[in-house]
């Protein structure tokens, strides 16, 4: 095998929630799966421990790791995309942890929690392949439970689309694994791309993991993405590739 391989990933469940900037009261959800969120999967799946002394070091092993994230809609009894829904979750909580530390048993607050309803994106991984094959090992058998962004929101199929190799085969598997023809290009679809801060269009979140088991504000680092809006007209000639 290649040095380089790419593997497919399918988030598919009745909720997802892919916080990105949720401090303190509300919780909100990107439109789309976080780094963060992909590599959490990831690292649960490998157990590693975000309280062990080497997590830093061991999550510097996906630096690497070039994620793709694509929307593959639902369809409705008619045909048509089955629309994404928001769902806000209305909390109150009793015990809380002040900005010095401390936890104040008697403090109340109203928390807001924000999850997508009826979401399913394909995640492509791309990146060193003995590093793939160790992350598809894992998948299959995760050490420690995975989840949609919260442990509230558990996969309704295995994670694992499709293992470590060329780039279209893990499209087309990817694909058929959704209920598609597996024939469709990247253009049909809403997509996320990592890219360069000076590429056109090019946006900044804060959503690339350093440590989960950091402080707050510790804990990830800046990433550059492009959001791509599916083609209206698809070109013939092109390919996943």
């Amino acid at each position: 095998m290649s040095t380089e391989a790419c593997l497919a990933l399918l988030l598919d469940g009745p909720m997802q929630s892919w916080g990105h900037a949720s401090r303190f009261e509300r919780r909100t959800t990107a439109l789309h799966p976080t780094r963060s969120g992909v590599l959490g999967i990831i690292a649960a799946a490998l157990g590693i421990d975000k309280h062990a002394a080497d997590e830093m070091t061991q999550l510097k092993r996906f630096e690497d790791l070039r994620v793709t994230t694509v929307k593959l809609d639902r369809q409705t009894p008619r045909g048509g995309p089955l629309p994404i829904q928001r769902l806000e979750d209305y909390h109150t909580v009793t015990g809380i942890r002040r900005a010095s530390g401390k936890v104040d048993e008697e403090a109340t607050v109203q928390t807001y929690r924000h999850y997508l309803l009826d979401a399913r994106f394909g995640v492509l991984l791309e990146g060193p392949a003995a590093l793939l094959e160790e992350i598809a090992t894992a998948l299959r058998n995760p050490k420690w439970g995975v989840w949609l962004g919260r442990k509230c929101c558990l996969p309704a199929c295995p994670v694992l689309a499709a293992p470590p190799g060329e780039r279209a085969d893990a499209w087309r598997q990817l694909l058929q694994r959704a209920g598609f023809t597996g024939t469709e290009v990247l253009e049909q679809f809403d997509h996320v791309l990592e890219v360069l801060p000076s590429e056109p269009g090019a946006d900044i979140l804060e959503d690339t993991p350093v440590g989960f088991g950091q402080p707050i504000g510790e804990r990830h680092a800046p990433r550059w993405i492009r959001r791509v809006p599916k083609s209206a007209v698809i070109n013939p000639q092109s390919t996943i590739d």
